[in-house]
């Protein structure tokens, strides 16, 4: 507390715009939160995980499996988000909460890191536009495992720059955390381990000169232990289940071809319009025009800081410019060299590099240029402003996911009639695990289908819900597993709720 006081008292101004920017970065993601959040599957599939961890102690070794066959994260996020989950009496709004305070957390260390390598106002800048980005609220306000990316990769890597410019190695420490919970948040993450080599190498040859090799090296060593043990539930799933974890990215790796080309060279004509396209999505409100010019104003002007070492070699600054443009150059060669769609969350491991880049030039353009550069500023400013503030996800009507999903379940509940059933869902997008979180929290009888102890897994009824237009749904003869599993059947019964159709299933004799 007495550090935030003298800092209020050196820093009036400062810190009242940081409140405020805090105020409204929280606002954002935490207003009418359990209606905008995101409840699907996924979501669906953490609830009951962690809350049968809760519930029934049933510890977890790994965490959500990934779009590729048989590779699965680690466990760290569910038990990051379990203490919010009881908290909140099991609601889904609880970890969804928490994931938004880390998104107000994240605000605040892109100004403390953007004040310590460029200046307070840099800082300010900086964290105000992260606090706006409409793509960043829209992955700060629910609760799935890439959400956490942004806050523990700049944590990350500003740990590394500590250990490198400041010889704090203590930080060595931090880091093992942030790249722990980096790499079991998404596998994407990988990008940063050479990042963090480069800059570890960086700190072990300046202690050539410099002195401190054995400091660094005995961090280094319990740091490492220190992610041993955070990534061993991962690596004692794999001992039990014959590598399939290992085998798995091998293959990614080494065999497919169709998903990652192994030949760096070939990211180099996709990482400009990778940059733009980064660039237009996360800082410039996906104004594509904007995105474009910003981009290239961003390259230009980073490349001309970086080359001019007879100036700035000594300057603090200097080496913030050089540290970013080596996260970011690394990160765009991994997406360069990825063949498949690249989603938004995927850049979770950058999301905060350009707002620092905005902040530190921006900044610089004000103490070069004066009234010239304060005017090109503010018009710059105002342009970023206006384009996210236009694609706010407030100002458009909430999806009330969760509650149409509570509604749905509540429905099948009472339908089922105090009888054993199955489910099944029929959706795009969307899988069982959202419905089943709630039937299970209500003690309902709901029962997944085991093909191989059918007997006593197929119940006298099925409840198909499709969340795709009537026509398409055909509950009967769909061939998704939990419905072809059931067996022959008939609808005895259908509803709709919130644009939802229900199918009540029972069975027939010989496809009757």
């Amino acid at each position: 507390m007495k550090k935030i006081k003298d800092f209020y008292n050196q820093n009036k101004l400062e810190f009242i715009l940081l409140i405020l920017i805090l105020l409204i970065g929280a606002f954002f993601r935490l207003y009418r939160i359990g209606e905008y959040m995101t409840f699907l599957g996924d979501e669906g599939r953490d609830a009951i995980i962690v809350r049968r961890l809760l519930t029934e102690f049933d510890l977890i070794l790994i965490g959500p499996g990934t779009s590729i066959g048989n590779m699965y994260l680690g466990p760290l996020y569910y038990y990051l988000i379990a203490p919010s989950l009881f908290i909140f009496n099991f609601s889904p709004i609880g970890p969804s909460i928490f994931i938004a305070l880390i998104g107000v957390l994240t605000i605040f260390l892109v100004w403390y890191v953007g004040r310590d390598w460029f200046g307070a106002r840099a800082g300010l800048i900086a964290s105000f536009l992260y606090s706006i980005s409409p793509t960043v609220i829209i992955y700060s306000r629910s609760s799935w495992n890439p959400n956490i990316m942004p806050f523990f990769s700049l944590f990350g890597v500003y740990s590394i720059w500590k250990v490198w410019k400041d010889r704090s190695y203590s930080w060595l420490l931090a880091l093992s955390v942030s790249v722990s919970f980096c790499l079991q948040s998404h596998y994407l993450a990988l990008l940063l381990v050479p990042f963090f080599a480069i800059i570890w190498f960086l700190a072990l040859w300046e202690t050539r000169w410099a002195g401190g090799t054995r400091r660094l090296l005995i961090y280094s060593f319990w740091s490492f232990l220190l992610f041993l043990f955070l990534m061993s539930p991962l690596l004692i799933f794999d001992i039990r289940h014959g590598w399939i974890n290992f085998n798995a990215m091998k293959t990614f790796f080494s065999v497919r071809q169709t998903t990652v080309s192994a030949r760096p060279w070939t990211a180099i004509p996709n990482m400009l319009p990778i940059w733009e396209e980064f660039v237009t999505r996360i800082l410039a409100g996906r104004n594509e025009i904007l995105g474009r010019w910003v981009s290239l104003s961003f390259l230009g002007v980073l490349l001309w800081i970086v080359g001019k070492t007879k100036l700035s070699i000594l300057r603090r600054e200097y080496w913030a410019y050089c540290i970013i443009a080596i996260w970011i150059g690394i990160s765009l060669v991994g997406f360069g060299v990825y063949k498949q769609e690249i989603y938004d969350h995927y850049y979770g491991i950058i999301f905060t590099s350009p707002f620092l880049l905005a902040g530190g030039m921006l900044d610089q353009l004000i103490d070069n240029h004066k009234i010239r550069g304060t005017w090109i500023t503010a018009f710059g400013l105002l342009f970023l402003i206006y384009f996210n503030l236009i694609e706010n996800p407030l100002r458009y009507p909430p999806n009330r996911q969760l509650q149409r999903t509570v509604e749905v379940a509540r429905s099948i509940e009472k339908e089922a009639g105090n009888m054993p059933f199955n489910l099944a869902v029929i959706a795009e997008r969307n899988y069982e695990d959202a419905y089943q979180y709630f039937l299970e929290k209500w003690d309902s009888r709901v029962v997944e289908i085991d093909p191989l102890n059918s007997q006593k897994t197929i119940m006298n009824q099925l409840f198909v819900v499709c969340e795709m237009p009537r026509e398409k749904c055909d509950p009967t003869h769909n061939p998704k597993a939990e419905v072809a599993n059931f067996g022959w059947s008939r609808i005895e019964k259908f509803w709709e709720i919130g644009g939802v159709t229900i199918f009540k299933l029972v069975h027939t004799e010989g496809g009757e």
